[in-house]
């Protein structure tokens, strides 16, 4: 029968972890809760939940608190989530099903990531690795840790060498992350020490072109986009898999770094890897505010289309109302004032498009 552990590692979380133990109790059959130091109410909440909550001396590695807490579990399997994270919804009888189908996989949970900026509310969805065998799987990696092999586990009869153990399957456990929200300030407090690890971990490798996309990211979230820029520009000079999930988001990232950084000839040079994410509703979007942001009008309105054309996009928005939203702005830029309302109506909700009908209107 497969049982699952919940192992989560926590630190001053009184405000988010009793909705996020609430929401996926039921399903588990174990809940370990590690903490890291908290000096709120944080572990008063988790006992609320589970008698398995155990104190950690944090030594400046997440891997290390991350393998205490599979350490403490009793059942074969292991779902990672974080304080700040909230089931919106699981099929735990699918998931179970899965694992028994596939027994060596790493599940993978799609995560929305919800923040406002200047107002405005954005959703970004992706897929991370958070369900495993302990018995083949640990952390590695002091801060943006990953799910890696145990080397005790290769040959063992009944090993699917052809994957070589790393075979993913996409899990039916939708989560909301909202660790990304909160001013600039607070978001440079949770940085800061995410920077200090990660310069600490570029010293033992620092021909890893994943640590410096994670440093990059660090200052780009402070809104540092010339160091942000920096990294990046460092991790795109070595030979990458554009397939792999971080490159094809730091690539992203970097567009987004040149804009902010008004290096908008420079970011024209993305046009060269166009074929490689042509099917990327967020690429796309990019590419057509590169085109809009050098004078390239026609140009990125035909890329702002072919945005609303794809079927999926990361960010919400990037294949609909925000594409529509900037070609409106196009049009009014250029007086077609007919043809900017025509494409803010096709926006919805959207409320900046709202406003700018209104403005229209009269």
């Amino acid at each position: 029968m497969i049982k699952i552990s919940l192992c989560m590692i926590v630190k001053n979380e009184e405000h988010n972890l009793d909705y996020c133990l609430r929401n996926i109790a039921e399903y588990m059959d174990e809940i370990v809760i590690v903490d890291t130091g908290s000096t709120d109410g944080t572990k008063k909440i988790a006992k609320k939940y589970t008698h398995k909550v155990y104190d950690y001396s944090w030594r400046d590695d997440f891997s290390a608190a991350r393998n205490f807490s599979i350490s403490k579990a009793s059942n074969d399997y292991i779902l990672v989530l974080d304080g700040d994270e909230f089931i919106q919804s699981i099929d735990i009888n699918e998931v179970k099903r899965l694992i028994e189908n596939n027994p060596f996989m790493i599940g993978r949970i799609l995560l929305t990531n919800e923040y406002t900026r200047k107002g405005n509310l954005f959703r970004f969805q992706e897929r991370l690795n958070r369900l495993f065998p302990k018995e083949y799987y640990r952390y590695k990696g002091i801060i943006h840790e990953q799910i890696t092999l145990l080397d005790s586990s290769k040959g063992r009869i009944g090993w699917p060498d052809d994957t070589n153990g790393n075979t993913t399957v996409n899990l039916p456990i939708s989560v909301l992350h909202v660790g990304y929200e909160g001013d600039l300030e607070v978001r440079r407090k949770k940085t800061s020490r995410n920077i200090s690890l990660l310069e600490k971990a570029l010293q033992q490798n620092e021909n890893d072109p994943y640590i410096l996309y994670q440093l990059g990211k660090s200052y780009y979230m402070e809104e540092d986009y010339n160091k942000a820029c920096n990294y990046f520009e460092q991790a795109l000079s070595f030979d990458l898999n554009t397939k792999l999930e971080y490159v094809q988001d730091m690539v992203e990232s970097y567009g987004y770094t040149l804009i902010n950084t008004e290096q908008y000839d420079t970011a024209l040079g993305l046009l060269n890897i166009y074929d490689e994410f042509s099917q990327s509703a967020d690429f796309v979007f990019l590419i057509a505010l590169i085109l809009m942001n050098n004078g390239k009008i026609n140009e990125a309105i035909d890329e702002f289309k072919k945005a609303t054309q794809l079927p999926k996009a990361k960010m919400e928005g990037i294949n609909d109302y925000l594409s529509y939203y900037n070609i409106g702005v196009i049009y009014e830029c250029l007086e077609a004032y007919e043809k900017a309302k025509y494409y803010y109506l096709k926006c919805g909700d959207f409320e900046v498009a709202k406003m700018r009908l209104k403005e229209l209107r009269g």
